[in-house]
């Protein structure tokens, strides 16, 4: 199974940028389909980004336009791009895996295999 691990988080002030990698290994990504979703305490996971293996992205209306998400095959890595952050952008950020990429924003939160998280602060 696939093992990953985020990266890139930290404190940036609003209107800056981030770019989250996800390092996986075990297995490719191009056999999942991939995402990121976000997290604050005591509130519930939300789907913020989705790609599927043809390339297909999807998005959570609150970061369209200022999130990009993209993967390179060749190094295994899942990519989020963040810019024009605002503070309710500040969350735990985690990137996750599954087999079926049926609703994909809204199923990424329950995947099966997730990161550790990286903490985006703004």
């Amino acid at each position: 199974h696939v093992q990953l691990v985020e990266s890139g988080g930290g404190s940036v002030e609003a209107g800056g940028s981030l770019r989250l990698s996800c390092v996986a290994s075990g297995d490719t990504i191009g056999r999942y389909c991939m995402g990121w979703f976000r997290q604050i305490p005591d509130k519930e996971r939300e789907g913020v980004a989705g790609i599927e293996s043809d390339g297909s992205t999807s998005y959570a209306d609150s970061v369209k336009g200022r999130f990009t998400v993209s993967q390179d095959s060749a190094k295994n890595i899942l990519y989020l791009q963040m810019n024009s952050l605002k503070p309710e952008d500040t969350a735990m950020y985690y990137c996750a895996a599954r087999s079926v990429c049926l609703d994909l924003l809204t199923a990424i939160p329950h995947s099966r295999w997730v990161g550790q998280g990286t903490q985006v602060t703004v």
